[in-house]
């Protein structure tokens, strides 16, 4: 625990002294959970992350390059971050180790005024399970899991929750317990595990967003930087545009992938599907209606003039670019006599 003995040491130095030192990086390993840790400026927030399932790494997984989720993301915005990685798929952050530590380490960090918490799915259990003992300020959680307590959470039959079972759901930091922690929760309200695990934090702001489901999206929302970008907006002003985050996810819907992606979902249910159907062919009119309305606003004549610029010594890319024009405002009579001029 060699934090544990660096931060101690630590604290015997004025504030200029403690910033003369940073930055400091380092790892530890507590049982089944691996935490690295950077500290760049004590003035700044200090974040905390916990891994979500699906990152099942192995201790012999980890060398001194390995980074554990969230890390690099904390890193990229210059904020300090203590990130925890569980190790092997059934993982729920429980080891009595790893408990010690937080109750040791929560002790040491007061030079640190602001706090901010991340997680998803099992992460943001995490998260909340150790809001108040960690003294978070502001928490983001995707995905929610509130405990898999099953006197809690009986109406969550997830296979996860059966194998949780073999550790301890009744001792310390079983549930959440968010203390001061204000923050967001964003969750699909049709996934009714999600939703009724998302009442059961009312001090939170709720973000909805249709169809996300429970991890089964977490690569095709990555694609598109859904999650990067909340987060990284979360990190960086320590709170959400909340219009913009409805803008950004109503964007995703205009997207075929979306469908796609949602329809391999939900292969097995006839009735799911039919209701994806009859919203695919509602937005797509709506999409239609989206562009019309747009583009009479859109101005291509930089386009058209970077065009005949180079349409003696570049052709080929005059005619590109032309082309784009002409996709951007059909039937325009000017983009058609000059394609017609270049072909």
């Amino acid at each position: 625990m060699k934090l544990l003995y660096w931060l101690d040491e630590w604290l015997t130095h004025s504030r200029s002294q403690q910033q003369a030192q940073l930055p400091m990086t380092g790892g530890d390993l507590l049982d089944d959970v691996f935490v690295k840790y950077a500290f760049v400026d004590v003035n700044k927030p200090l974040l905390f992350t916990f891994s979500p399932a699906g990152t099942n790494v192995q201790q012999q997984d980890i060398d001194e390059d390995f980074a554990p989720w969230g890390y690099h993301l904390a890193k990229k915005q210059h904020v300090n971050v203590i990130s925890f990685q569980h190790l092997g798929k059934s993982n729920w952050f429980r080891s009595r180790n790893l408990i010690f530590f937080l109750e040791q380490l929560t002790t040491l960090l007061e030079p640190f005024s602001y706090r901010l918490g991340y997680g998803l799915s099992r992460g943001g259990f995490a998260v909340g399970a150790f809001a108040n003992l960690l003294q978070l300020d502001q928490v983001l959680l995707f995905h929610p899991v509130s405990t898999k307590n099953k006197a809690l959470a009986p109406w969550d039959n997830r296979s996860s929750t059966e194998l949780a079972q073999q550790f301890d759901w009744e001792g310390d930091y079983h549930d959440l317990d968010l203390g001061k922690a204000k923050g967001y929760i964003i969750y699909d309200p049709t996934n009714h595990i999600d939703r009724l695990h998302a009442k059961r934090y009312p001090e939170l702001t709720h973000l909805r967003v249709f169809g996300m489901g429970h991890g089964t999206h977490a690569t095709y929302l990555n694609k598109f930087g859904f999650y990067k970008q909340v987060a990284v907006d979360f990190i960086r002003y320590q709170q959400l545009d909340i219009a913009q985050f409805r803008q950004q996810t109503k964007t995703l819907r205009f997207k075929e992938d979306y469908y796609q992606s949602l329809n391999k979902a939900n292969a097995y249910s006839e009735h799911r599907l039919g209701l994806l159907s009859k919203a695919h062919n509602i937005l797509i009119d709506e999409k239609e209606a989206h562009v019309q309305e747009h583009q009479a606003q859109i101005d291509v004549q930089p386009l058209i003039d970077i065009a005949l610029k180079h349409q003696d010594d570049h052709p080929q890319d005059a005619i590109q670019l032309l082309e784009m024009a002409q996709q951007l405002v059909p039937n325009d009579p000017l983009v058609e006599h000059k394609l017609r001029q270049l072909l």
